[in-house]
């Protein structure tokens, strides 16, 4: 059993080390069925502490800033250590914490992360050999960096003494299916039902709405043209091949996007490669260049072309900008401002600033993708 063998009356201890900017509902996730289980089975089955860096409370990305029990460097072994962190794990660097994970690993600790705490686990050079998951949003990033781990697309991954979560509710998910053998189904599903929680899903179910939720849109054929856009950011497909795709000719999906996205497919198709350049950008030390032809332009001053006119600033306006102020939001833990919008004046969703505007530049205004 990867959480331990409940046995006698010692409880299974379960660490959490929060990392700034860690996601607090994906703590919250992981946490409550601990508490629920001991409820429901009228003891305590489990333990849990909380740990930081340096002993001090942590900032969440909601601004609210938890309290913990003591230092992770307090310890040199402990069952079971979960790592929660959320907005700016990208740039997460503290090489003295992941000398201490790796340690404790190597004393027998079973190790876990929920949403992007993956980032620091693979940091430490504790997933390599494992497969794991991370939130959707960080995962082509992920795999940039970490080309040689496994990285799959599903709501948590468990793997040996590793396991991992995209984040948000599924860590009530994967802390279900990590207690059932312990404590038995009975006890799991009332633990579900306490937590409003409808069903356990597996593993292997997806992380994101499907597209026909996702977009309100039910038609068949336009939904197979979108998701053929999503699968071909890299090297775009025509209009032609769309449309042969979906069994329709060019002039029918052309009405079809007009009709129910109001845009055409080529803006449409346009606004997801930049949507996917942007977390490149954000979440990586890939060249502009590069992040470009990943996205399936064929230049940086046309990828930059682009980007201006859809977001409002170039790729290097959001570089400096991340430079400036991204490490010291994700290291220090300070409330990283939500996205209002996409345009002139609006802050960058992972830096909570507005990237600065050359002089002599115009305001554009912000085009349909």
């Amino acid at each position: 059993m990867v959480l331990g063998t409940v046995s006698g009356n010692e409880p299974v201890r379960v660490g959490f080390l929060l990392v700034p900017g860690f996601s607090m509902i994906a703590f919250a996730s992981a946490v409550e069925p601990l508490r629920l289980a001991n409820r429901v089975a009228g003891r305590d089955i489990y333990s849990w502490s909380s740990y930081s860096v340096d002993g001090e409370p942590v900032e969440a990305s909601n601004g609210f800033s938890a309290m913990v029990h003591r230092s992770v460097f307090d310890l040199d072994q402990y069952p079971v250590m979960i790592v929660c962190s959320g907005i700016g794990a990208e740039r997460f660097r503290n090489s003295a914490l992941f000398g201490r994970l790796r340690r404790l690993a190597s004393h027998g600790t079973v190790m876990g992360a929920v949403c992007t705490g993956t980032y620091v686990l693979a940091r430490a050079g504790l997933l390599d050999g494992h497969r794991c998951t991370i939130h959707w949003e960080n995962m082509p990033g992920f795999g940039e960096e970490f080309p040689d781990i496994e990285v799959i697309p599903e709501l948590y991954e468990i793997d040996g003494n590793r396991f991992t979560c995209s984040g948000g509710t599924a860590a009530v998910d994967m802390m279900l299916n990590l207690i059932a053998p312990q404590v038995g189904h009975d006890i799991a599903a009332t633990v579900a039902d306490q937590l409003m929680h409808h069903r356990i899903r597996s593993g292997y179910e997806g992380q994101r709405m499907e597209l026909r939720s996702r977009l309100n849109i039910s038609h068949p054929k336009l939904l197979d043209a979108i998701g053929l856009m999503e699968e071909s950011l890299e090297s775009p497909l025509s209009c032609a091949e769309l449309a042969m795709h979906a069994d329709l000719s060019p002039r029918q999906l052309e009405r079809l996007f007009r009709k129910h996205l109001d845009r055409s497919p080529t803006r449409y198709y346009l606004g997801l490669r930049l949507d996917r350049a942007r977390f490149l950008l954000l979440q990586t030390s890939l060249s502009i260049l590069n992040v470009a032809l990943a996205c399936g332009f064929v230049s940086a001053s046309h990828f930059s072309k682009c980007y201006r006119e859809h977001f409002g600033w170039t790729p290097s306006d959001e570089r400096r900008s991340l430079i400036r102020s991204g490490e010291e939001t994700a290291l220090m833990g300070h409330h990283v401002a939500p996205t209002p919008g996409i345009g002139e004046g609006k802050v960058t969703p992972l830096t909570g600033q507005v990237p600065p505007r050359r002089s002599r530049d115009r305001a554009p205004r912000r085009r349909s993708a």
